[in-house]
């Protein structure tokens, strides 16, 4: 199973080189000169950085509700953590 490795290479990266990696792919995707096989190849690298990412920041999402809802800790807002660089 391909996605399964796939998921495992991404591990042991910040969520910064996901996204950075995900960017580079977009950018060379929407150029539009890359051969179909090669096209085929990044599309299914994108969806698995996209998802990976994602699966991060719900991640994140669900530690700061957590931390919120005990009283520990005021309500922080995802987006600023995600800007901020919130790793997993």
């Amino acid at each position: 199973m391909a996605e399964a490795a796939e998921v495992n290479a991404l591990a042991g990266q910040s969520l910064e080189k996901i996204l950075e990696r995900l960017g580079l792919v977009v950018d060379k995707l929407e150029r539009g000169d890359v051969p179909l096989e090669q096209a085929l190849s990044m599309f299914e690298e994108g969806v698995s950085l996209a998802r990976e990412g994602q699966r991060r920041l719900d991640a994140a999402e669900a530690r700061i509700e957590t931390l919120a809802a005990d009283g520990s800790v005021t309500e922080i807002a995802v987006a600023t953590v995600a800007r901020d660089g919130a790793s997993g």
